[in-house]
């Protein structure tokens, strides 16, 4: 099996064995799709999510941030540009999937219509063509959300090694997520060297290019918290609230907006 396919496989045994986990712990949380989770009172797992939280901080501030200042220093915006929309393009397969899986048929065409338009006309996505031209917004779709809309709770908040800040449903819907997408798969139909240099390019690229888009909206956020942790996780809660249609009274931090 290629290399991050297994990675794929391990990440999703990973994230169930959480979700396992975390709902035998608190039952009786899991059970209202509805559930709006805003603070603390969902974080019995606190202790270890700030040891793993810190190590994360750790090699952000050691490594990841130090990269991604590079990426914005020595690449030019119109260059990042043109990688970030190909990057946006290649999970077009992923919304699609999950909006039909939300029974959301019109939102699943438009992502469809914006693959083929942005892949073929919009240069493999370096162009929003089908966005700006034809008026085919992006739309935001995860298995998240999915299980969300089939009844699934949130359970437990988690902060994952390098993934950050999650939730027992987040996390195994991460999983799925990445076992979803096809790019992978197809460029595993070559030598597994074509293989190996797609999965490592991707991955080092997606992340190094989500980082240098929130540079400035975590640098804010770090710079006012008193307990950054607890911040984090407000933040990112509210934000997923926001994103499942769960009303919330808090604004939503710049650092998850997209």
């Amino acid at each position: 099996m290629r290399s991050m396919n297994l990675l794929r496989v391990t990440v999703l045994v990973l994230c169930l064995g959480f979700g396992i986990t975390g709902c035998a712990s608190d039952p009786a949380k899991s059970d209202s799709r509805d559930e709006f989770v805003s603070d603390a009172s969902h974080d019995p797992f606190e202790p270890v999510n700030r040891v793993v939280f810190d190590v994360n901080d750790f090699f952000d501030r050691l490594l990841f941030r130090p990269l991604a200042e590079m990426y914005r220093f020595f690449v030019p915006e119109f260059v990042r540009d043109r990688v970030g929309g190909i990057i946006d393009n290649m999970g077009e397969p992923v919304v699609f999937a999950n909006s039909l899986m939300q029974g959301r048929a019109t939102d699943a065409g438009i992502t469809l219509g914006r693959l083929v338009v942005n892949s073929t006309a919009g240069v493999g996505g370096m162009w929003d063509i089908a966005g700006k031209e034809i008026g085919w917004k992006s739309t935001s779709a995860d298995f998240g959300q999915t299980l969300h809309t089939w009844g699934v709770g949130q359970g437990p908040y988690l902060v994952l090694p390098l993934f950050g800040p999650s939730t027992v449903r987040d996390g195994i819907g991460m999983g799925v997520d990445m076992a979803m997408t096809p790019w992978g798969y197809i460029a595993g139909i070559g030598p597994a060297s074509t293989s190996n240099a797609y999965d490592y390019v991707s991955t080092g690229v997606g992340a190094l290019v989500k980082r240098e888009r929130h540079i400035d909206d975590i640098d804010e956020l770090k710079k006012g918290s008193i307990d950054f942790y607890a911040q984090m996780r407000s933040v990112y809660l509210q934000y997923r609230n926001k994103r499942l249609g769960v009303i919330s009274t808090l604004p939503t931090s710049a650092a998850y907006e997209e």
